[in-house]
C-alpha cells in the first residue's frame, strides 16, 4: 500500500510522514524527490523535475519494486500540483495493483506563510521563496486535490494528530 501525503510546502507532510512510519508496522517513507534528482543528474535541470516524465513513470516503477521486495507501505511525501501528472502515477500505480490512499494535508494561506518564512531548518532556507512562489500553483489545484484525496487540515493540530487521523481512517477501511 502507499500512503502518498500531498499538499503545499510547510502542511506538515515531513513530520506526518515520520510519525506515521514510527507508528504503522513495516512501513517505509520513499523519497520521490530522490528519484527526480537522480534524473536531473542524467537529464539536466528543467524547472521542475515532474515535467521529465520519466520521474512519473520511474515513481511508479521505483515504488512497485520497492514494495515487492520488502511488502508493507510506502509513505510518499510529494506534492503534485498537476492533476494531468497525478493521473498519471495514480493510474501507473492503480494499474501496478497497489493499492494507494491520496491525503491532502491542507493550511490555511497565512499559517503556511508564516511556517515558511520561520522554518529554521538550514536545508530549508534556499528554498524559503521558491515555496512561497508556489503558493499560488497550490491554490490553483486546491479543487481537484479536494476530489482526487482525503482532506486533513492541519492549521492547528500537530503532525502526531495528523498521523492518528490517518491512521483512524485507514483502520476503518478494513473490513
Amino acid at each position: 500500500m502507499i500512503l502518498w501525503l500531498n499538499g503545499t510546502f510547510g502542511a506538515g507532510k515531513t513530520t506526518t510522514a515520520k510519525e506515521l512510519t514510527a507508528r504503522l508496522p513495516e512501513s517505509r517513507l520513499f523519497d520521490a524527490e530522490q528519484v527526480g534528482y537522480m534524473l536531473w543528474h542524467v537529464l539536466g535541470k528543467p524547472r521542475d523535475f515532474q515535467d521529465l516524465p520519466p520521474w512519473r513513470g520511474l515513481v511508479v516503477e521505483t515504488a512497485r519494486q520497492v514494495l515487492d521486495y520488502v511488502g508493507g507501505t510506502l509513505v510518499v511525501t510529494q506534492t503534485v500540483l498537476n492533476e494531468e501528472y497525478w493521473r498519471e502515477i495514480r493510474t501507473g500505480l492503480t494499474e501496478a495493483g497497489i493499492p494507494i490512499r491520496h491525503y491532502l494535508l491542507h493550511t490555511d494561506h497565512d499559517t503556511l506563510v508564516h511556517r515558511i518564512e520561520t522554518d529554521t531548518d538550514p536545508e530549508s532556507a534556499g528554498a524559503r521563496q521558491w515555496r512561497l512562489d508556489h503558493l499560488a500553483d497550490y491554490d490553483r489545484a486546491l479543487p481537484w486535490l479536494r476530489r482526487e484525496a482525503t482532506t486533513i487540515d492541519t492549521t492547528t493540530i500537530p503532525p502526531s494528530r495528523v498521523a492518528e487521523l490517518v491512521l483512524t481512517e485507514l483502520e476503518l477501511e478494513r473490513p
